[in-house]
């Protein structure tokens, strides 16, 4: 499953900032904040239809290309079949011309009247002749080049067959290694499970999500030592696997933050700097690459359960890491299309 803004959702965030009397700068910040996010899901949209329309363009040019080799196929056969009749046709004609060049020699001292009929049997039967010879001819360059059309459409048949197992291939792989990806983490993070975190496959993506009582006390951006200890096992994982970008989402509950004047104004600052924290500390001594992280707030706006209970608020308060495979490899073939 994607995630993305609706543009509902954050014309309704930047109501509740605007009415919150936020300072200029932090309003500007939240709407390019949200700009970001839309572009990532058109991105991530445009990803994904790319994908979709190839892999459908793909199938249906081999599916051409291969009923193009058996109309041709099926052409040859024809042409061939003609041409041995032909061959036939020839081969009597040619008889029939040595036989009548045979009848007039023996002739030739006979009756001038039989004669005559004769060479003009001849003359016709070697204009017949010729014709026929004229049509195998013709019929020999048609099939040669048909054949040469069927050698032309069968390589762009084998291309086409190749790109479409390459890219196929490639999906393959980025199916396995989310999937292995998963049991590392699941691996590592053993001891937390089912202890305020779980660990899901959702769309080709490992989601790591960890409740708020893990990591933060109410209201807090400060990580307790229990949610360090499994950022920590989580980070030696993704140290490892370098090809996989790293999504960190703050959530909070739709109870309004109450602010006392200090540096946090609502839930959507709250959010902002509880993923900004994790960020911070799954770099801390790490050798993770800080462009592969991405640190976001969603504020209360993306909730797993909508009910307004004390069950489904504690559900709602909450951190998710997201971990992608890079598509590096899958960009490139599309570009090369």
């Amino acid at each position: 499953m994607r995630i993305f803004i609706k543009p509902a959702i954050l014309l309704l965030g930047l109501g509740i900032i605007t009415f919150s009397c936020v300072s200029t700068k932090q309003y500007k910040e939240l709407q390019e904040t949200s700009r970001k996010f839309l572009e990532e899901r058109d991105l991530l949209k445009n990803e994904n239809n790319k994908l979709s329309v190839l892999n459908t363009e793909m199938k249906t040019t081999v599916n051409e290309l291969e009923k193009k080799v058996s109309d041709l196929e099926e052409e040859i056969d024809r042409k061939t079949e003609e041409a041995d009749q032909l061959q036939k046709d020839y081969n009597l004609l040619n008889r029939r011309f040595f036989d009548l060049q045979t009848a007039q020699e023996d002739l030739i001292q006979g009756n001038v009247k039989e004669t005559r009929r004769l060479l003009k049997q001849l003359q016709t039967t070697q204009e017949e002749l010729i014709t026929k010879e004229d049509e195998l001819r013709e019929l020999e360059r048609s099939l040669n080049s048909k054949k040469s059309n069927l050698d032309e459409l069968q390589f762009e048949l084998a291309n086409k067959n190749t790109r479409l197992l390459e890219l196929e291939n490639i999906l393959f792989q980025k199916d396995s290694v989310v999937n292995a990806l998963k049991v590392k983490v699941s691996s590592a993070l053993l001891g937390f499970e089912n202890n305020g975190l779980t660990v899901t496959l959702k769309n080709s993506k490992v989601y790591v999500s960890l409740e708020e009582q893990l990591l933060f006390k109410t209201g807090s951006t400060e990580v307790d030592q229990n949610g360090i200890n499994a950022l920590k096992k989580l980070a030696k994982v993704l140290e490892t696997n370098p090809d996989i970008n790293i999504m960190i989402e703050g959530h909070t509950d739709d109870v309004p933050y109450l602010t006392s004047g200090g540096p946090i104004k609502d839930n959507w600052d709250l959010s902002v700097k509880r993923a900004t924290s994790i960020v911070r500390i799954l770099l801390d001594g790490s050798t993770i690459d800080p462009k592969r992280l991405i640190a976001a707030g969603r504020g209360e706006f993306m909730p797993v359960d909508p009910a307004k209970t004390p069950e489904a608020r504690t559900k709602n308060r909450r951190t998710e890491i997201i971990l992608t495979p890079k598509l590096d490899e899958l960009f490139r073939i599309l570009e090369s299309n």
